[in-house]
């Protein structure tokens, strides 16, 4: 996934930047055509009135929590409050295109968005460049972990494994080819936290191939949760250690996988995001 957000292609695959909606075949009318009697709006006003009375109801229960002093997972048997899976709508960072995001709050919520922009960034293809690399990890990580990371990683991006799928020895890519590397988080969960640190868990979907008419390592995608470990260092968050487990994965789908163009020209097109709790 691109480090920024902001970006946007040149056009749609349509060429006109809009949305057909087909409606059902037969009448014109969405509706049915049918003209609807007063006593029908009646019972419709009814039923609306009825299930927002119900919804408010809901609301209402729902953030009463606490009462027995008992933590919210405990009460409803070890699910989740709804708080914790929720998206706050709080804009995490001022972010620039093409830049990694940082300068999060000092709370959970910003270590959270801190842990998914990180994630985007250490799963990027500019991670197979030793310059780009390099400066992703002193934007980061924390500064007195930079040279373990450095180290640790030098000795996985390798010529042998950056040929393995179908980069140059340096981790350019062949003219001719789009290498995509990208990770999307789909969520956040903290499983420690106290006043400087904090634990988070980042589950994301990755995508990883080359595009291209011969080339023999197709992009595919996989599922995957990236642990975190995070400090508050230098007025922001900042990693000290990462880990990687596969999934959890959910069934595939029966779509139909795209040719070498079309997955060139989505990446080239759809720029990334960046990620809020």
């Amino acid at each position: 996934m691109s480090l920024g957000d902001g970006q946007e292609g040149s056009g749609g695959y349509g060429g006109t930047g809009q949305t057909r909606t087909r409606y059902p075949e037969g009448s014109s009318d969405v509706y049915g055509g049918a003209r609807r009697s007063g006593r029908s709006s009646s019972r419709s006003l009814v039923t609306v009135v009825g299930v927002i009375v119900l919804l408010i109801a809901a609301i209402a229960f729902a953030n009463r929590g606490g009462d027995d002093g008992s933590s919210s997972a405990e009460g409803t048997g070890g699910q989740p409050d709804v708080a914790s899976t929720a998206p706050s709508g709080t804009k995490p960072v001022q972010s620039t295109p093409g830049v990694i995001p940082t300068g999060y709050t000092h709370d959970v919520q910003g270590a959270q968005s801190a842990a998914a922009n990180y994630a985007v960034a250490l799963g990027s293809a500019d991670m197979f460049n030793k310059a780009k690399r390099d400066a992703t990890l002193q934007t980061i990580i924390a500064p007195t972990h930079v040279a373990d990371f450095t180290s640790t990683l030098d000795k996985a991006y390798t010529p042998a494994f950056s040929k393995s799928i179908g980069l140059n020895d340096d981790g350019s890519t062949p003219v001719g080819y789009t290498f995509v590397s990208r990770t999307s988080p789909v969520g956040t969960k903290v499983t420690q936290s106290s006043q400087n640190s904090a634990t988070v868990d980042v589950w994301c979907s990755g995508l990883l191939g080359m595009a291209g008419e011969k080339s023999t390592n197709p992009v595919t995608n996989s599922w995957f949760t990236i642990t975190m470990q995070l400090e508050w260092t230098a007025d922001d968050w900042k990693v000290v250690t990462q880990s990687q487990k596969e999934g959890p994965a959910p069934v595939p789908g029966d779509d139909t996988a795209s040719s070498a163009d079309e997955m060139a020209k989505a990446v080239a097109e759809f720029g990334g995001f960046t990620y809020a709790r």
